[in-house]
């Protein structure tokens, strides 16, 4: 009915790609009885990193959702096979129209995993590994009274997206939530699940039966031992193997907890489990290892990562000065993973050449001021990428308008009309919620107009990303780290909230550029299918921006000059950034 990723045979998972098993008895679990008890040490501490391997579980759960609460509320039980599932998860969407890959979990109801793949699709035509995002422009949404049949925006990739940054994180697109539980607990009451605003309660109350009712013997549960809930929260009982033993810190009485104490203790798996998603480092050092660029840097005793108290800026630029000193470059033309020139889940070569050296140092290269000079424009290869997306995890982990939502808009009610756009000052904004901001449980009948899907009917949707977030009294927590990026980091921000609610104007978090292949479309809106589209739309903008035609376009677009010419060579580094992500 659906494939698990390969690690997702508990016995041979590793807990996770980036936690190391530092108990032998970890082994020896996968390997022996596991009807023997456990040392009682092992029984009353846990196994460091069974979080993960819960969490990985609850993931994949297709029970959470509300389309299965109404199977219970029609007669069902919680342990049953279903004849019938929610039709959203029949197919894996697409960009395009209509045609879609065969949904991993059809005849089921929406989990995680339908709109964050990974390897569902590796064999299927037109499919392929994913890095925990869909196929989609945007994401599809069960069918409620609302009328809505996707979100607003597509799945970003859930890999590298809990990685450390300054000033703390920021999840979704426009950074409404400021932790991964925020975020995980936010998904299971929200629209994706099929619950609309003011039915949070209603779906903890729901998720919490779930968990008291199941009885391990589902399908998806058999891919873990085959334990219930109750069991495995509990942690004690001697049939469980040490490598879903909880530790106390997430363990939770699930048979006579209260409905938020199992909801969040099922946040709390979950929320760990998605954090430690990330690309293939060295133990010690931490320095990534699997893709061309990587292999290029390490081939060439290039450094591979910041010194102690260097910013990823200082050393993207540390970086490009010793690139153009290599006077004999050590090319890449095997894979040293596989022991041959290909990927495993790439269908380009496995490789770092001159065209991608090439396309490196267009990356990283900067004009001499914000603006290029007439003789930089014209010579081009001048990518300013590092402005936003330095070295080594290419992103700064901020927010910027880099002119998608304009793009969008224009190209469905005409040139210049997101320049006339009427969008509300904070005084109307918060003025009148429901008639601007994004529905919540305090306002769960607000219009969402500014967080909508732009279409020909009504030229009063579109998506202004982070100016939905930033001052509304109902999103309190991502706010001081919101109100910094939009100031420029300034440590006293002399400006008003008003000034900062137009700065943010359709901006939204910048990606990173690890392994693209596996997370097409680009942009929140899926705007892009390849990678060439993107580079030739920040031609585009970044003469916009120039020319004062960009809406609150990002200062950072002005530094770009690139040429037509520039686009293959820039393409195959960004294509070195790829590696077999599993």
């Amino acid at each position: 009915m659906f494939s698990f990723h390969p690690s997702h045979n508990v016995c041979s998972h590793v807990l996770g790609r980036t936690f190391v098993i530092v108990l032998s008895l970890l082994l020896a679990g996968c390997n022996g009885d596991s009807s023997t008890p456990p040392p009682v040490s092992v029984a009353a501490t846990g196994t460091p990193g069974a979080e993960t391997s819960v969490g990985e579980r609850l993931f994949v759960e297709t029970r959470f959702a509300q389309a299965f609460k109404v199977y219970l509320d029609s007669g069902g039980k919680v342990n049953d096979v279903l004849t019938v599932g929610d039709p959203v998860m029949d197919l894996s969407e697409t960009t395009r129209p209509g045609v879609g890959l065969p949904g991993p979990f059809a005849g089921l109801t929406m989990n995680c995993r339908a709109c964050h793949l990974v390897d569902e699709h590796v064999g299927t035509p037109r499919g392929g590994m994913r890095t925990y995002a869909d196929f989609a422009q945007r994401s599809p949404i069960p069918n409620r009274s609302d009328g809505k049949r996707t979100a607003a925006r597509n799945s970003p990739p859930l890999v590298n997206a809990s990685l450390d940054r300054p000033g703390g994180a920021l999840f979704h697109f426009d950074g409404e939530f400021s932790t991964m539980e925020e975020l995980t607990a936010g998904t299971f009451t929200g629209r994706n699940f099929g619950w609309l605003p003011g039915q949070k309660a209603e779906a903890i109350a729901h998720i919490a039966r779930v968990m008291r009712g199941d009885d391990g013997n589902g399908v998806i549960a058999q891919q873990f031992d085959g334990l219930s809930y109750r069991m495995l929260f509990a942690g004690t009982d001697p049939v469980i193997p040490d490598e879903l033993r909880l530790s106390q810190a997430f363990r939770a009485n699930i048979e006579s907890g209260s409905d938020q104490e199992i909801f969040d203790a099922a946040v709390k798996v979950v929320a760990a489990y998605v954090s430690q998603l990330q690309f293939s480092q060295e133990e010690e050092s931490g320095a990534l290892i699997r893709s061309p660029f990587d292999v290029f840097l390490s081939r060439n005793g290039l450094p591979q990562e910041p010194t102690s108290g260097e910013t990823p800026l200082d050393y993207s630029r540390r970086l490009l000065i010793l690139v153009n000193g290599l006077t004999r470059p050590q090319f890449v033309t095997s894979n040293p993973h596989r022991g041959n020139g290909l990927f495993q889940f790439h269908a380009q070569p496995f490789q770092f050449g001159a065209q991608e050296l090439e396309g490196l140092k267009i990356f990283l290269a900067e004009p001499s001021a914000t603006s290029p000079t007439r003789q930089e424009l014209s010579a081009g290869k001048i990518g300013n990428c590092l402005a936003c997306h330095a070295a080594p995890n290419f992103t700064d982990f901020k927010l910027h308008n880099t002119g998608t939502t304009q793009r969008e808009y224009d190209s469905i009610h005409g040139v210049n009309s997101f320049a006339t756009l009427t969008i509300p000052t904070l005084a109307a904004r918060n003025g009148n919620y429901n008639g601007f901001l994004p529905a919540t449980e305090v306002h769960p009948n607000a219009s969402e107009r500014f967080r909508a899907v732009p279409v020909l009917a009504d030229p009063a949707l579109t998506d202004l990303g982070a100016w939905n977030v930033f001052a509304n009294p109902d999103m309190p927590n991502p706010q001081a780290k919101i109100r910094a990026i939009l100031c420029d980091d300034q440590m006293a921000c002399p400006l008003s909230d008003a000034t900062l609610l137009d700065r943010a104007i359709a901006r939204f978090k910048t990606p990173g550029l690890r392994d693209l292949s596996h997370s097409a479309p680009f942009m929140h809106n899926g705007q892009f299918s390849t990678l060439n589209e993107i580079i030739d739309f920040y031609i585009d903008v970044s003469g916009q921006a120039r020319a004062g035609k960009l809406r609150n376009g990002a200062v950072q677009l002005q530094g770009i000059a690139l040429t037509t010419g520039d686009i293959p060579s820039l393409v195959a580094f960004l294509k070195s950034l790829d590696e077999d992500y599993q």
